[in-house]
């Protein structure tokens, strides 16, 4: 790494000069927030992987530039807020001089000076001449905007599918969102300076005569005589009435410096749960940068007490209960929300509940996969809602009704189809899998005879078995505790059907056609088409291979035992791609940040190198998690390696880099990796902490010597929830060789599979 790299910001300054780790600091302490770089990550070698989002912690209000990509030098018009993770805008806010460039509902600016913080965004408009500065609350935001004159200045509010009306301060109205057109945000907008004169954009002259537009692509436009203009808005998904309420409710200002310092303090609140010690400055803006992005999803719908509901289009009282929504279970569940469990347990808590709320209010009442403002966009496979439920509760979160978060799920993988991309009753490959254990495969060049198999994301079966026994260990589970018996045992015995499909003599998971054969040729790295899908789901089958989240030791007896099991892992970062990166991409486009066929870029792997924790070589474990850290996971543009998805991934790093990791959630247990600080403090709540101590840590020093924890001796390289829930110390001597000897018996193994080896009799 170069000793000068790209950087966020720092005391105001977008670039700054970073010493390499091992030159000493000389700067004053930083508050957390003040190591976030929202840039981290904006270029990546395909994808892009995060964008540079302003905001506060699971507001409602988002905002971030609207360019084609980071390298951009054109910006379309300013951002009022961002309706979903990745999504476009709602309205948008175009200043110009009325002797500058042409009037047109959305101008792009080619810009300077950008600055941005989670709290605060800056930016010039260089034509227009136009100093642009904002800062957010949680439905509410503010503009201040300086121009270079006072002769004739004028805001451009644009519809973009909706209805603008001027109110005589300024502007209200709605814009419709999302493809069914049935969600609908609005906006109340005011500004403190007298508004000299107001009209429609029409044929890009400005219509004194009218004082509303409605329709695709309409604006309305507001003249001043000031050079400086400032502006504030609401927004709401219930009314516009609702919309000056938030905003009233929310800003007493006009001052940018007011909101960005309480927003500041917000984000110090909540990054603040945290706090490392030792390492470098760069470890830790890697670290609070991550943890930031966690905060990014799910977002709180809930104003003053009612919320819109896209599940059933119903505005709801919240009965004291914030409604969240806006969520990519498929990425989230596997580290972002048992990370909420430790540090936001009573957000996590009010989500589960949302989950229930939304299935309850659908017909089917089903439990979402991918719920978001505009409703369930059921992407991906799976049905992995179950395993935040049953991951909180069994950590001991209470305050959500887990039958009915049962009979949700149990619906969602049962009576809803298996099938990716889709949100429809079972199909006759459901039919086949519930008789079956699998779901069945087509060979190279078959037609599909299944009209409802999605066009291009096709039938992914290996993804699609694999996930659902991974879903139905958890609902298992929940029946379990609820005392339904037969209900466990059914899913229990579902939850071992991945090994329907391994086959024994190459040690993989392999596709079968309705017959029960192995579909042949077949080659593991390249077989699947584009992304894999008709056999996998954006990465290979050697990412696939290690897909059983649940029962790791199971895998290892597959594998012919620990010796066959490890020689496989270390095979997985060995392996060549097989072809040139250029075909190899334009295959496999999400399973980029290579190591051999690793990928460090896509969920499923994330797990992955931590599973040598169950094989009697825990040091591997440690040296893979440094290196990929190290590798992948960077202060600068291109510092993630593929997509982020909210906290997805970002959420492996906060773990990792604190030196543990949630390999099964549903299972109360944390397997040990390397910590890159010399002490991690984590706010449990109710004044209760989880301390980890790394002696002698650095960028050497990750190989484990010897633990204790809580004061006792330990050879374990992993604990259990139930070890930390009441507050913990974790205390690891570091050196820098192997110590092979720790946590390498075959008693020292993680659990797996079954939760009462890791959980205390329940009273």
């Amino acid at each position: 790494m170069k000793n000068k790299i790209f950087s966020g910001l720092l005391a105001g300054s977008l670039l700054f000069t970073l010493a390499s780790c091992s030159t000493p600091l000389s700067e004053p302490q930083k508050s957390p927030v003040d190591y976030v770089n929202p840039y981290m990550g904006n270029i990546s070698h395909l994808l892009v992987p995060t964008f540079p989002t302003v905001h506060l912690p699971n507001s409602l209000l988002r905002v971030y530039p609207e360019r084609k990509d980071f390298t951009s030098d054109l910006m379309s018009g300013l951002p009022v807020i961002v309706t979903s993770h990745r999504g476009s805008s709602a309205f948008n806010i175009s200043p110009k001089n009325e002797f500058w460039g042409t009037f047109s509902p959305v101008i792009d600016y080619t810009y300077d000076h950008e600055k941005i913080t989670p709290y605060r965004y800056s930016v010039y408009l260089n034509e227009a001449e136009v100093q642009v500065d904002f800062a957010p609350s949680h439905q509410s935001g503010v503009y201040s905007f300086l121009f270079e004159d006072n002769s004739s200045n004028q805001l451009i509010i644009n519809t973009r599918n909706g209805m603008l009306k001027t109110t005589g301060c300024g502007v209200s109205g709605y814009q419709w969102v999302g493809e069914a057109g049935a969600t609908r945000i609005y906006l109340y907008l005011e500004a403190e300076q007298p508004v000299l004169s107001a009209g429609t954009l029409d044929k890009n002259e400005i219509n004194y005569h009218k004082t509303m537009v409605e329709g695709k692509n309409k604006a309305l436009v507001l003249c001043f005589r000031q050079k400086r203009v400032n502006v504030r808005y609401g927004v709401s998904f219930i009314s516009e009435e609702q919309a000056r309420k938030n905003l009233k409710r929310e800003m007493d200002t006009y001052s940018v410096d007011k909101v960005a310092a309480a927003g500041k303090q917000k984000w110090n609140d909540a990054l603040g749960k945290i706090s490392v010690q030792g390492a470098c400055e760069t470890d830790k803006t890697v670290f609070y940068t991550s943890l930031y992005r966690t905060y990014e999803r799910m977002i709180c719908l809930s104003e003053d007490g009612r919320y819109y509901s896209a599940f059933d289009e119903q505005i709801h009282s919240d009965e004291g209960k914030p409604f969240y929504t806006d969520d990519w279970v498929w990425d989230t569940y596997r580290a972002t929300h048992p990370l909420r469990t430790l540090i936001e347990a009573e957000m996590e808590t009010d989500m589960i509940g949302s989950y229930i709320r939304m299935a309850g209010q659908t017909q089917e009442g089903w439990m979402p996969t991918f719920p978001e403002v505009t409703g369930d966009s059921h992407r991906m496979n799976g049905n992995h809602a179950v395993a935040i439920v049953w991951d909180a509760y069994v950590k001991g979160l209470r305050g959500f009704d887990l039958e009915a978060a049962y009979n949700a799920c149990k619906g969602a993988l049962t009576e809803k189809s298996l099938l990716p991309w889709r949100r429809i009753p079972n199909t006759e490959l459901d039919v086949f899998y519930q008789a079956k254990g699998y779901f069945p495969a087509l060979y190279p060049g078959e037609e599909e005879p299944v009209k409802e198999v999605h066009a291009t994301e096709k039938r992914q079966p290996v993804a699609v078995t694999l996930g659902t026994c991974y879903d139905d260990w958890c609902l298992a589970q929940i029946a379990g505790e609820l005392g339904k018996t037969d209900d466990y045992e059914r899913f229990q015995k579902r939850s071992y059907n991945y090994r329907n499909l391994y086959r024994a003599k190459t040690g993989f998971f392999h596709p079968k056609d309705k017959n029960g054969k192995f579909i042949e040729p077949f080659d593991y790295r390249f077989s699947g088409g584009q992304g894999a899908r008709h056999y996998y789901d954006e990465n290979n089958a050697w990412i696939y291979r290690w897909d059983v989240q649940h029962r790791p030791a199971d895998l290892i007896q597959l594998m012919g035992g620990v010796e066959n099991f490890v020689k496989n892992l270390d095979r997985t970062f060995r392996e060549p791609l097989g072809m040139g990166k250029y075909a190899f991409y334009a295959q496999l486009p999400d399973q980029t940040g290579n190591v051999g066929q690793f990928s460090m870029a896509n969920e499923p792997s994330l797990h992955i190198p931590y599973l040598y924790n169950y094989a009697g070589q825990p040091w591997k474990t440690q040296k893979r998690i440094r290196e990929l850290l190290h590798q992948w996971f960077r202060n600068d543009l291109m510092g993630v390696p593929g997509d982020e998805d909210g906290g997805g991934m970002s959420a492996f790093v906060v773990f990792s880099q604190m030196g543990f990791y949630p390999v099964t959630p549903g299972l109360p247990v944390y397997n040990i990796g390397s910590p890159c600080f010399e002490k991690v403090k984590v706010q449990l709540g109710d004044h209760l902490f989880f301390e980890i101590e790394a002696k002698n840590s650095s960028k050497e020093n990750k190989y484990i010597q010897s633990a204790k924890l809580n004061g006792k001796k330990w050879n374990k390289p992993w604990f259990s929830h139930d070890d930390i829930k009441n507050g913990g110390k974790l205390e690891l001597v570091m050196g820098n060789k192997a110590n092979p000897k720790w946590g390498a018996q075959p008693e020292d193994a993680p659990p797996s599979g079954e939760i009462n080896a890791c959980r205390p009799p329940q009273e």
